[in-house]
């Protein structure tokens, strides 16, 4: 099968290679080709447009930053579906993509518009955004949660598989992204427990890695202090997934949370305690640097 591959960063670098490890043929674009360059080493082809993979591939993915990133690479000028639309004038179908899989994420409204105009033009769609961060992508150990029609997601689940450890469908287009929301707003909150234990720790005189590795088998386990905590202790800020796309998570779920009638106090200050951080100069960094505007010791 050839997939093409959309967004080739942190996370979406190491999907695609896992893609591509199980024996498919790849296309792929991003903005900055630099990024893309270590997968056209392993022999994957680098696509000039969105457009030019649309109709290059069998199966699209789909992993970019904002929601105006997914509307302008759908949606824009030589975007996937000018692509589409102008293969299917020319009658050119042989490598066409007809199967859309958006794994940003983004807006559920806008997952939506993808899987109708999809439908308009004889293709399907899934929003399948993920859960596990840049270790998650890299041991393809991440959680895909999917949105859109059963019969889909069963084309898809060989490739899904090949990058993740769970994959389940959720609900109609949409639902995958409404699911990362409810991720997000979860870890939301262990993001700033974990922090604040820390900073509690560390004025307490704790030895931290004694207490990470004590309260992480109890009550308390969960991926922040498995995963980030361990990097916060050794003073590493990289990116696993960096502030900004975490505020923009946030404010996707308290813009659905209001339209919804819901009031989410907690996830409120949580995101104003990151754009206090981003604010700080450490948009770039990994959301662990959260602890940052907890305490000065770290």
């Amino acid at each position: 099968m050839k997939i093409g591959w959309i967004g080739t960063g942190i996370m979406g670098f190491s999907m695609c290679k896992h893609l591509m490890d199980a024996g498919n043929k790849a296309i792929v674009f991003n903005r900055t080709q630099s990024k893309a360059q270590g997968l056209v080493e392993l022999g994957a082809e680098l696509a000039k447009t969105p457009a030019q993979v649309a109709s290059s591939c069998d199966v699209l993915f789909t992993m970019v930053g904002y929601p105006s990133d997914v509307e302008q690479v759908y949606f824009g000028k030589d975007g996937i579906f000018e692509g589409l639309e102008e293969a299917k004038e020319k009658g050119e179908d042989a490598h066409t993509a007809r199967i859309l899989v958006d794994m940003t994420t983004t807006k559920p409204s806008l997952a939506v518009r993808i899987y109708e105009k999809a439908k308009e033009l004889g293709c399907e769609s899934l929003d399948a955004p993920v859960s596990g961060g840049d270790s998650g992508a890299r041991n393809a150990t991440l959680s895909i949660m999917v949105g859109g029609d059963a019969s889909t997601l069963e084309k898809v689940k060989p490739l899904f598989d090949a990058m993740g450890k769970s994959v389940l469908l959720e609900g109609p287009a949409g639902a995958g992204q409404h699911t990362k929301m409810a991720n997000q707003i979860q870890i939301a909150g262990t993001m700033v427990g974990m922090c604040e234990a820390l900073a509690y720790s560390k004025a307490a005189g704790l030895d931290l890695k004694k207490m990470v590795a004590t309260i992480a088998k109890g009550a308390a386990g969960c991926h922040s202090l498995d995963n980030l905590a361990p990097r916060v202790i050794r003073g590493d800020y990289e990116p696993g997934f960096i502030v900004e796309h975490f505020i923009k998570d946030m404010k996707i779920a308290l813009e659905e949370s209001r339209r919804m009638g819901l009031e989410l106090k907690g996830l409120g200050l949580v995101e104003s305690m990151y754009e206090e951080l981003r604010d700080k100069g450490y948009g770039k960094a990994g959301t662990q640097a959260l602890v940052k505007v907890i305490g000065d010791e770290f």
